[in-house]
Protein backbone atom coordinates (compact mmCIF):
# COMPACT_ATOMS: atom_id res chain seq x y z
CA UNK A 1 0.00 0.00 0.00
CA UNK A 2 2.67 2.21 0.62
CA UNK A 3 4.09 1.77 -3.11
CA UNK A 4 0.45 0.89 -4.87
CA UNK A 5 -1.81 2.83 -2.98
CA UNK A 6 -5.33 1.72 -2.53
CA UNK A 7 -4.99 -2.12 -3.94
CA UNK A 8 -7.94 -4.80 -4.02
CA UNK A 9 -7.03 -8.02 -1.22
CA UNK A 10 -6.97 -10.08 -4.89
CA UNK A 11 -3.77 -7.85 -5.82
CA UNK A 12 -1.96 -8.25 -2.30
CA UNK A 13 -2.46 -11.98 -2.36
CA UNK A 14 -0.57 -11.66 -5.80
CA UNK A 15 1.80 -9.07 -4.86
CA UNK A 16 3.06 -10.71 -1.75
CA UNK A 17 2.99 -14.35 -2.76
CA UNK A 18 0.22 -15.36 -0.56
CA UNK A 19 -3.44 -17.12 -0.39
CA UNK A 20 -6.73 -14.94 -0.12
CA UNK A 21 -7.45 -16.40 2.82
CA UNK A 22 -3.79 -15.63 4.54
CA UNK A 23 -4.51 -11.87 3.03
CA UNK A 24 -8.35 -12.09 4.24
CA UNK A 25 -6.98 -12.87 8.20
CA UNK A 26 -3.94 -10.65 7.96
CA UNK A 27 -5.81 -7.48 6.63
CA UNK A 28 -8.06 -7.83 8.95
CA UNK A 29 -6.07 -7.88 11.92
CA UNK A 30 -4.42 -4.84 10.71
CA UNK A 31 -7.95 -2.73 9.95
CA UNK A 32 -8.65 -3.59 13.94
CA UNK A 33 -4.84 -1.92 15.11
CA UNK A 34 -5.95 1.21 13.14
CA UNK A 35 -3.27 0.98 10.21
CA UNK A 36 -5.60 0.02 7.33
CA UNK A 37 -8.82 0.99 6.48
CA UNK A 38 -11.22 -0.13 3.27
CA UNK A 39 -11.58 2.77 0.99
CA UNK A 40 -14.96 1.71 -0.85
CA UNK A 41 -14.38 5.40 -2.70
CA UNK A 42 -11.44 3.96 -4.60
CA UNK A 43 -13.48 0.98 -6.18
CA UNK A 44 -13.81 0.85 -9.47
CA UNK A 45 -17.08 0.78 -12.09
CA UNK A 46 -19.82 -1.88 -10.62
CA UNK A 47 -19.19 -4.83 -12.77
CA UNK A 48 -20.34 -8.67 -12.51
CA UNK A 49 -19.60 -10.12 -9.52
CA UNK A 50 -18.53 -9.34 -6.10
CA UNK A 51 -17.34 -5.88 -5.86
CA UNK A 52 -13.31 -5.30 -4.64
CA UNK A 53 -12.91 -2.81 -2.38
CA UNK A 54 -9.52 -1.65 -1.81
CA UNK A 55 -7.71 -1.41 0.99
CA UNK A 56 -5.24 1.73 2.61
CA UNK A 57 -3.21 2.94 5.19
CA UNK A 58 -5.44 4.48 7.71
CA UNK A 59 -4.22 8.13 7.37
CA UNK A 60 -6.63 9.39 10.51
CA UNK A 61 -5.63 6.49 13.35
CA UNK A 62 -2.28 6.52 14.33
CA UNK A 63 0.40 8.38 14.44
CA UNK A 64 4.22 8.50 15.48
CA UNK A 65 6.66 11.05 17.07
CA UNK A 66 10.16 11.90 15.40
CA UNK A 67 13.07 13.60 17.06
CA UNK A 68 16.05 14.65 15.85
CA UNK A 69 19.17 15.21 17.82
CA UNK A 70 21.10 18.45 16.23
CA UNK A 71 24.25 20.34 17.42
CA UNK A 72 22.29 23.69 18.73
CA UNK A 73 18.67 22.04 18.70
CA UNK A 74 16.17 19.29 18.53
CA UNK A 75 13.19 19.11 15.87
CA UNK A 76 10.21 16.97 17.43
CA UNK A 77 7.61 16.41 14.92
CA UNK A 78 4.36 14.35 14.52
CA UNK A 79 4.41 12.07 11.41
CA UNK A 80 1.61 10.03 9.63
CA UNK A 81 2.01 6.15 8.08
CA UNK A 82 3.09 7.30 4.85
CA UNK A 83 5.62 9.59 6.70
CA UNK A 84 4.41 12.92 6.02
CA UNK A 85 5.23 15.29 8.25
CA UNK A 86 1.60 17.12 10.04
CA UNK A 87 3.43 18.92 12.68
CA UNK A 88 6.87 20.40 13.88
CA UNK A 89 8.84 21.99 16.44
CA UNK A 90 12.42 23.27 17.38
CA UNK A 91 13.83 22.94 20.63
CA UNK A 92 16.90 25.45 21.24
CA UNK A 93 19.76 24.77 23.94
CA UNK A 94 23.16 25.13 24.20
CA UNK A 95 25.98 22.32 25.28
CA UNK A 96 23.33 20.16 26.54
CA UNK A 97 24.03 17.31 28.85
CA UNK A 98 21.24 14.25 27.71
CA UNK A 99 19.25 15.12 30.42
CA UNK A 100 18.28 18.50 29.46
CA UNK A 101 17.74 17.08 26.02
CA UNK A 102 15.51 14.41 27.27
CA UNK A 103 13.80 16.52 29.48
CA UNK A 104 13.26 19.83 26.97
CA UNK A 105 11.97 17.08 24.30
CA UNK A 106 9.86 14.82 26.01
CA UNK A 107 7.67 18.40 27.10
CA UNK A 108 7.23 18.61 23.48
CA UNK A 109 5.95 15.24 22.59
CA UNK A 110 3.43 15.68 25.83
CA UNK A 111 2.08 18.74 24.03
CA UNK A 112 2.00 17.04 21.04
CA UNK A 113 -0.05 13.69 22.63
CA UNK A 114 -2.63 16.88 23.62
CA UNK A 115 -2.71 18.11 20.39
CA UNK A 116 -3.35 14.33 18.29
CA UNK A 117 -5.50 13.46 21.21
CA UNK A 118 -7.84 11.82 18.33
CA UNK A 119 -4.52 9.24 17.33
CA UNK A 120 -2.86 6.61 18.68
CA UNK A 121 0.87 7.46 19.22
CA UNK A 122 2.62 4.29 18.37
CA UNK A 123 5.80 5.27 19.44
CA UNK A 124 8.93 7.96 19.62
CA UNK A 125 12.17 7.63 16.93
CA UNK A 126 15.24 9.85 17.82
CA UNK A 127 17.84 10.24 15.12
CA UNK A 128 20.95 11.82 15.98
CA UNK A 129 24.52 12.29 14.54
CA UNK A 130 27.42 9.82 15.71
CA UNK A 131 28.04 6.72 16.94
CA UNK A 132 24.74 5.08 17.25
CA UNK A 133 23.67 1.29 18.59
CA UNK A 134 20.77 0.46 17.25
CA UNK A 135 20.53 -3.00 19.44
CA UNK A 136 20.21 -1.19 22.84
CA UNK A 137 19.35 2.61 21.94
CA UNK A 138 22.74 3.53 23.09
CA UNK A 139 24.53 6.89 21.28
CA UNK A 140 28.13 5.40 21.79
CA UNK A 141 29.97 8.58 20.73
CA UNK A 142 28.87 12.02 19.34
CA UNK A 143 31.87 13.66 19.46
CA UNK A 144 30.77 17.42 18.62
CA UNK A 145 28.00 17.28 21.59
CA UNK A 146 30.71 15.26 24.05
CA UNK A 147 28.21 12.74 24.27
CA UNK A 148 29.31 9.12 25.14
CA UNK A 149 27.15 5.87 26.00
CA UNK A 150 24.25 7.77 26.59
CA UNK A 151 21.43 5.60 26.85
CA UNK A 152 18.65 8.13 24.97
CA UNK A 153 16.18 5.13 24.46
CA UNK A 154 15.74 4.15 28.04
CA UNK A 155 15.79 7.49 29.48
CA UNK A 156 13.02 8.26 26.37
CA UNK A 157 11.16 5.75 27.52
CA UNK A 158 11.26 6.43 30.91
CA UNK A 159 9.93 10.03 30.68
CA UNK A 160 7.43 9.43 27.79
CA UNK A 161 6.14 6.39 28.30
CA UNK A 162 6.45 5.25 24.70
CA UNK A 163 8.33 3.00 22.74
CA UNK A 164 11.25 4.39 21.72
CA UNK A 165 13.95 3.79 19.08
CA UNK A 166 16.89 5.14 17.85
CA UNK A 167 19.43 5.25 15.06
CA UNK A 168 21.83 7.40 13.55
CA UNK A 169 20.50 9.94 11.40
CA UNK A 170 22.44 9.05 7.86
CA UNK A 171 20.89 6.00 8.62
CA UNK A 172 17.20 6.55 9.03
CA UNK A 173 17.31 9.02 6.09
CA UNK A 174 18.42 6.14 4.11
CA UNK A 175 15.77 3.88 5.69
CA UNK A 176 12.86 6.88 4.36
CA UNK A 177 14.58 6.33 0.90
CA UNK A 178 13.82 2.84 0.99
CA UNK A 179 10.03 3.24 2.18
CA UNK A 180 8.54 6.41 0.76
CA UNK A 181 11.58 8.01 -1.06
CA UNK A 182 11.48 9.04 -5.15
CA UNK A 183 13.83 6.53 -5.69
CA UNK A 184 12.52 3.45 -3.38
CA UNK A 185 13.03 0.68 -6.13
CA UNK A 186 16.43 1.72 -6.81
CA UNK A 187 17.40 2.02 -3.29
CA UNK A 188 16.14 -1.52 -2.22
CA UNK A 189 18.42 -2.60 -4.44
CA UNK A 190 21.69 -0.57 -3.32
CA UNK A 191 22.00 2.75 -1.67
CA UNK A 192 24.71 5.22 -0.33
CA UNK A 193 23.32 8.28 1.64
CA UNK A 194 25.56 11.01 2.88
CA UNK A 195 24.23 13.59 5.23
CA UNK A 196 26.50 17.04 5.84
CA UNK A 197 25.34 18.97 9.24
CA UNK A 198 27.55 19.61 11.94
CA UNK A 199 27.91 16.17 11.83
CA UNK A 200 28.86 14.67 8.43
CA UNK A 201 28.06 10.91 7.86
CA UNK A 202 27.38 8.21 5.36
CA UNK A 203 25.06 5.14 5.07
CA UNK A 204 24.76 2.01 3.01
CA UNK A 205 22.51 -0.32 2.11
CA UNK A 206 23.02 -3.60 -0.31
CA UNK A 207 19.74 -5.34 -1.19
CA UNK A 208 17.59 -3.63 1.59
CA UNK A 209 20.12 -4.45 4.56
CA UNK A 210 21.66 -1.20 6.04
CA UNK A 211 25.28 -2.28 7.09
CA UNK A 212 25.41 -1.51 11.05
CA UNK A 213 29.01 -1.96 11.38
CA UNK A 214 30.27 -4.29 14.60
CA UNK A 215 31.08 -0.92 16.52
CA UNK A 216 28.11 0.78 15.68
CA UNK A 217 30.47 2.98 13.49
CA UNK A 218 29.74 2.14 10.16
CA UNK A 219 29.51 4.97 7.50
CA UNK A 220 32.18 7.04 9.40
CA UNK A 221 33.85 9.12 6.94
CA UNK A 222 34.58 12.49 9.09
CA UNK A 223 37.99 12.43 8.34
CA UNK A 224 37.64 11.22 4.82
CA UNK A 225 41.03 13.45 3.04
CA UNK A 226 39.83 15.91 0.50
CA UNK A 227 41.55 18.76 -1.29
CA UNK A 228 40.86 21.50 1.25
CA UNK A 229 42.55 24.94 0.99
CA UNK A 230 45.26 24.60 3.99
CA UNK A 231 45.42 27.76 4.74
CA UNK A 232 41.56 28.49 5.10
CA UNK A 233 40.46 25.07 5.92
CA UNK A 234 39.34 24.22 9.79
CA UNK A 235 41.91 21.68 11.54
CA UNK A 236 40.47 18.76 12.59
CA UNK A 237 39.73 17.38 15.78
CA UNK A 238 42.66 14.70 14.85
CA UNK A 239 45.00 17.76 13.98
CA UNK A 240 44.89 17.61 10.25
CA UNK A 241 43.62 19.53 7.95
CA UNK A 242 41.58 18.58 4.61
CA UNK A 243 39.62 15.85 6.61
CA UNK A 244 35.89 15.83 5.22
CA UNK A 245 33.79 16.98 8.36
CA UNK A 246 36.26 19.66 9.31
CA UNK A 247 36.08 20.70 5.59
CA UNK A 248 32.24 20.78 4.85
CA UNK A 249 30.39 20.99 8.19
CA UNK A 250 27.80 23.70 9.19
CA UNK A 251 30.15 24.93 11.31
CA UNK A 252 32.98 25.25 9.10
CA UNK A 253 30.79 27.20 6.51
CA UNK A 254 29.32 29.74 9.16
CA UNK A 255 32.69 30.48 10.23
CA UNK A 256 34.29 31.18 6.78
CA UNK A 257 30.84 33.03 6.27
CA UNK A 258 31.91 34.97 9.44
CA UNK A 259 35.20 35.50 7.60
CA UNK A 260 32.96 37.71 5.35
CA UNK A 261 31.11 39.76 7.58
CA UNK A 262 28.17 37.31 7.46
CA UNK A 263 27.20 36.35 10.81
CA UNK A 264 24.12 34.08 10.80
CA UNK A 265 23.05 31.57 13.51
CA UNK A 266 22.09 28.62 10.90
CA UNK A 267 22.93 27.49 7.55
CA UNK A 268 19.54 27.97 6.36
CA UNK A 269 20.14 31.30 6.80
CA UNK A 270 23.24 31.58 4.45
CA UNK A 271 21.66 29.38 2.03
CA UNK A 272 18.61 32.36 1.73
CA UNK A 273 20.91 34.21 1.23
CA UNK A 274 22.85 32.75 -1.83
CA UNK A 275 19.30 32.25 -3.08
CA UNK A 276 18.89 35.24 -3.19
CA UNK A 277 22.13 35.96 -5.24
CA UNK A 278 24.66 36.73 -2.84
CA UNK A 279 27.83 36.15 -4.86
CA UNK A 280 30.23 35.48 -2.02
CA UNK A 281 27.84 32.81 -0.46
CA UNK A 282 27.20 31.07 -3.99
CA UNK A 283 31.33 30.73 -4.28
CA UNK A 284 31.03 28.47 -0.43
CA UNK A 285 28.71 26.78 -1.18
CA UNK A 286 30.31 25.74 -4.66
CA UNK A 287 33.51 24.98 -2.81
CA UNK A 288 31.96 23.08 -0.49
CA UNK A 289 29.69 21.03 -2.79
CA UNK A 290 33.57 20.38 -4.68
CA UNK A 291 34.78 18.70 -1.62
CA UNK A 292 31.79 16.43 -0.74
CA UNK A 293 31.82 15.46 -4.72
CA UNK A 294 35.79 14.34 -3.83
CA UNK A 295 34.16 12.04 -0.80
CA UNK A 296 31.34 11.27 -3.06
CA UNK A 297 33.13 9.71 -5.48
CA UNK A 298 35.38 8.15 -3.14
CA UNK A 299 32.35 5.95 -2.13
CA UNK A 300 30.98 5.57 -5.57
CA UNK A 301 33.71 3.66 -6.51
CA UNK A 302 33.61 1.68 -3.03
CA UNK A 303 30.27 0.63 -3.11
CA UNK A 304 28.98 1.12 -7.03
CA UNK A 305 25.36 1.49 -6.28
CA UNK A 306 22.36 2.36 -7.70
CA UNK A 307 22.04 5.28 -5.95
CA UNK A 308 23.56 7.77 -4.01
CA UNK A 309 21.51 10.24 -2.43
CA UNK A 310 23.10 13.38 -0.67
CA UNK A 311 21.66 15.71 2.06
CA UNK A 312 23.15 18.93 2.05
CA UNK A 313 22.14 22.18 1.25
CA UNK A 314 23.90 23.79 -2.01
CA UNK A 315 23.20 20.39 -3.33
CA UNK A 316 19.40 20.54 -2.66
CA UNK A 317 18.97 24.13 -3.30
CA UNK A 318 21.91 25.88 -5.76
CA UNK A 319 21.87 24.65 -9.12
CA UNK A 320 25.86 26.10 -8.80
CA UNK A 321 26.70 24.05 -6.33
CA UNK A 322 24.85 21.22 -7.26
CA UNK A 323 26.87 21.26 -10.93
CA UNK A 324 30.17 21.32 -9.33
CA UNK A 325 29.44 18.43 -6.70
CA UNK A 326 28.75 16.44 -9.77
CA UNK A 327 31.64 17.64 -12.26
CA UNK A 328 33.70 16.65 -9.46
CA UNK A 329 32.42 13.41 -9.55
CA UNK A 330 32.46 12.89 -13.02
CA UNK A 331 36.48 14.17 -13.14
CA UNK A 332 37.48 11.53 -10.17
CA UNK A 333 35.18 8.66 -10.37
CA UNK A 334 36.24 5.47 -12.22
CA UNK A 335 33.00 3.59 -12.57
CA UNK A 336 30.18 6.42 -13.09
CA UNK A 337 30.02 7.75 -16.56
CA UNK A 338 26.74 9.41 -15.77
CA UNK A 339 26.67 11.45 -12.35
CA UNK A 340 23.00 13.32 -12.72
CA UNK A 341 21.24 9.56 -12.37
CA UNK A 342 23.69 8.18 -9.81
CA UNK A 343 23.62 10.81 -7.70
CA UNK A 344 20.60 12.37 -6.87
CA UNK A 345 19.39 15.28 -4.20
CA UNK A 346 17.62 13.02 -1.15
CA UNK A 347 13.77 12.91 -1.11
CA UNK A 348 13.13 14.66 1.61
CA UNK A 349 14.82 18.39 1.35
CA UNK A 350 11.59 19.97 3.02
CA UNK A 351 11.78 18.51 6.31
CA UNK A 352 14.65 16.16 6.76
CA UNK A 353 15.13 15.98 10.27
CA UNK A 354 11.78 15.54 11.14
CA UNK A 355 11.42 12.54 8.59
CA UNK A 356 14.81 11.08 10.18
CA UNK A 357 13.57 10.70 13.43
CA UNK A 358 9.69 9.41 12.42
CA UNK A 359 11.64 6.63 10.34
CA UNK A 360 13.38 4.96 13.08
CA UNK A 361 9.73 4.35 14.13
CA UNK A 362 8.29 3.16 10.72
CA UNK A 363 10.74 1.17 9.73
CA UNK A 364 9.68 -1.15 12.68
CA UNK A 365 6.30 -0.73 12.13
CA UNK A 366 6.56 -2.06 8.23
CA UNK A 367 8.21 -4.70 9.67
CA UNK A 368 6.31 -6.10 12.28
CA UNK A 369 2.85 -4.29 12.66
CA UNK A 370 0.75 -7.20 14.00
CA UNK A 371 3.04 -6.96 16.77
CA UNK A 372 3.37 -3.34 17.68
CA UNK A 373 2.91 -2.90 21.47
CA UNK A 374 -0.39 -0.86 23.00
CA UNK A 375 -2.50 -1.93 19.67
CA UNK A 376 -5.97 -3.19 19.46
CA UNK A 377 -5.80 -7.47 19.43
CA UNK A 378 -7.74 -9.29 16.86
CA UNK A 379 -10.60 -10.37 18.85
Amino acid sequence: MLDHGPVARSNLARLAGLSPASVSGVTGALIERGLIREVPEAAGPPGFGRPHVPLDLDPDAVALVGVHVAVPHATVAVLDLRGRVMAQRRVSYDAPAPAQVVELVAGEVAVFREEFADRRILGVGVASGGRVDRASGVVVEHTVLDWRNVPLREQFEARTGLPTYVESHGRALLRAEQLFGRHAVRARESIVHVFVGNVVDAAFSIRGRVHQGSRSASGTVAHLPVDADRIAADSCRCGRVGCLQAAVSERSLLRRAAGLGIAARHVGDLQALAQQGDERLIDLFVERARLLGHAVAYLLDLFDPEVLTVMESGFLWLPPAREALLAEVAARSEIVDDPGRVVVPSSFAESPLAVAGGSVVLERVYAAPLAWPGLPTAS
